[in-house]
C-alpha cells in the first residue's frame, strides 16, 4: 500500500477561527481501510502476548508527573524537551504519557500484583518533537513487561515475542541489536571512564552534549549526529567493563536467543534513551525504512525502575512498539495488507424501511454481516449503495415481498438467476450454516 495514499491523515496545522477544526499538528486520523489493518494488528500482538502468559493492562493516559521524573529521568531529553505538562483544576502536576513502562511500574507498585507479573498494552503516547514520517505527537505502542523475575531467560522470552510478532506481520527486512549495560556493580566505573574519554574529545561533540557530557556521559552514545558518531567510534567499550555476574547473564541471554533461531547483532554503543535501563537493551530496526529514524521497537531490562517509584526491589524487562512505525515498514516491504472485510448481503427495501431494518437484525444475530440502505431511498439508488459496498447479493423487499413474507436474492459478483424465497428459509440457512446462500 503506497504511504501517500494511506488513510492515516496527518494535520498540518491549526485551523484559523473561522475554518473548519483540524486536529492538531503532528497527530493524525486512522481511517477505513487503514483502521482495519490496525485491528488485524492489535489480534495478532494480543493473541500472541496471551500465548506467551501476559494479561493485558491498562493505565491512564494521564499520571503525577513524578512517575516519569523519577522513572524515565530528569535530563533526559524525553521529560525535558518532549513531555507534555500541565496543572490541572485541582493544581496538580501532571503529565500525559510518553512511553509505556513507567506507568505499568507506576501500576505495579499500587497494587502489588503477584509476580512474576507480565503485562501487555497497547496505548497513545505523547511526545512534543517534530513530527515525521511515523513518529507523531500523539503515537500509539504495543508493549510488555514482566515485573519480578532477574532470570535471563525472561529477557529470551521478551525478545523472542517481539520477533514472532513482526514475523507474523510478514516483515523480514528487520535487524536485531542487543547489548548489556551492566548494572550498579559495574556501570559506574564505565560511566567514569567514559566521562574521562569525552572531555578529551568535548570539542568535537554536537552542542547540546558539549554541554551535557559530564552529567550523562552515557547519553552521548546515544546520540545519532554525525560529530558524536565519530567520537563514540573511539569509545571505551561497555562490554569489556562487565562484572561477572553482568557478563553470565549477558551470554545466557545471547545463548537462549541462538536456540530460538534469532539472529542478532551485538552493539556495545546500544544504551536506548531512558535513565532506568539496566543489563539487557535491545532494539529492532527496519532496513526497509530509509535515514536513521528507522527503529521498529526496543527495549530492555529495568531493575531499579520499581524502587525508584516507591516500590520494593523487584527486577523488571519490557519492550515498546511503534504501531505507525512498524505499518510503514510493512509498507515498504508490501506486506500485512489487509483486504477489508465486505458484508454478505445488503438489503434493499423499497417498502419504506421497517422490514430492512427488522431483516437485518434478525442476520446479524445469526451472524452474518448484512448492511441496508436508508433514508427510504429508490430502488435505482439502493442497488447503487449495494454494489458500492462489495456485498456478494442483493436482498430485495417490494410490495409482493413484503405480503408475501418473502425476500428475493439478486446475486451482485457473479451471473445466476435471482430467487424468492421464504423468510423463514433465509433466517433457517443462516442460522444453520452462516450463510445465504443453499
Amino acid at each position: 500500500m503506497p504511504i501517500a495514499s494511506s488513510p492515516v491523515r496527518e494535520a498540518r496545522g491549526v485551523a484559523s477561527d473561522n475554518q473548519a477544526p483540524r486536529a492538531p499538528s503532528g497527530t493524525h486520523d486512522v481511517l477505513a481501510p487503514e483502521s482495519d489493518r490496525w485491528i488485524a494488528l492489535l489480534g495478532i500482538f494480543g493473541s500472541l502476548a496471551q500465548r506467551y502468559g501476559f494479561s493485558m493492562v491498562h493505565t491512564p493516559m494521564f499520571e503525577d508527573v513524578r512517575v516519569f521524573h523519577r522513572g524515565i529521568g530528569e535530563g533526559s531529553d524525553v521529560v525535558g524537551k518532549e513531555m507534555y505538562e500541565f496543572t490541572d483544576r485541582g493544581g496538580r502536576n501532571l503529565a500525559l504519557r510518553p512511553e509505556g513502562t513507567a506507568s505499568i511500574v507506576r501500576a505495579f507498585v499500587q497494587h502489588r500484583p503477584a509476580a512474576p507479573w507480565r503485562a501487555w498494552y497497547a496505548t497513545p503516547s505523547f511526545r512534543y518533537e517534530r513530527p515525521q514520517a511515523g513518529r507523531f505527537r500523539q503515537h500509539h505502542q504495543v508493549g510488555v513487561e514482566v515485573l519480578g523475575s532477574a532470570d535471563a531467560d525472561v529477557d529470551v522470552e521478551v525478545i523472542t515475542l517481539a520477533q514472532r510478532f513482526f514475523e507474523g506481520l510478514g516483515l523480514t527486512r528487520f535487524t536485531l541489536n542487543i547489548n548489556s549495560m551492566g548494572d550498579e556493580h559495574c556501570r559506574p566505573s564505565y560511566t567514569q571512564s567514559l566521562r574521562d574519554y569525552l572531555e578529551t574529545k568535548a570539542s568535537e561533540l554536537c552542542k547540546e552534549h558539549q554541554a551535557s557530557h559530564e552529567n550523562n556521559p552515557l547519553r552521548v552514545l546515544d546520540c545519532k549526529r554525525p560529530e558524536c558518531f565519530a567520537v563514540i567510534e573511539g569509545a571505551p567499550s561497555l562490554a569489556e567493563a562487565l562484572c561477572d555476574s553482568c557478563r553470565t547473564h549477558f551470554e545466557r541471554v545471547k545463548d537462549g536467543l541462538r536456540k530460538a533461531g534469532i539472529v542478532f547483532e551485538i552493539n556495545d554503543r546500544l544504551v536506548r534513551g531512558f535513565d532506568y535501563y539496566t543489563r539487557t537493551t535491545f532494539e529492532f530496526s527496519s532496513s526497509a525504512l530509509e535515514g536513521a529514524q528507522n527503529a521498529i521497537g526496543g527495549g530492555g531490562r529495568y531493575d531499579g525502575l520499581v524502587e525508584l517509584l516507591g516500590g520494593p526491589p523487584t527486577s523488571g524487562i519490557g519492550f515498546g512498539i511503534g504501531i505507525e512505525r512498524v505499518l510503514l515498514a510493512c509498507d515498504a516491504e508490501n506486506v500485512f495488507d489487509i483486504a477489508p472485510e465486505v458484508p454478505e448481503a445488503f438489503v434493499v427495501d423499497v417498502t419504506g424501511g421497517e422490514r430492512a431494518r427488522d431483516i437485518v437484525e434478525r442476520l446479524r444475530d445469526a451472524g452474518i454481516f448484512v448492511e441496508r440502505a436508508y433514508d427510504n431511498k429508490s430502488m435505482k439508488s439502493q442497488l447503487k449503495s449495494a454494489d458500492r459496498s462489495g456485498a456478494r447479493m442483493a436482498l430485495l423487499v417490494g410490495e409482493e415481498e413484503a405480503e408475501s413474507e418473502s425476500i428475493t436474492i439478486r446475486m451482485l459478483r457473479e451471473e445466476r438467476e435471482q430467487v424468492t424465497i421464504s423468510l423463514d428459509e433465509l433466517f433457517a440457512r443462516a442460522t444453520t450454516t452462516g450463510s445465504l446462500l443453499p
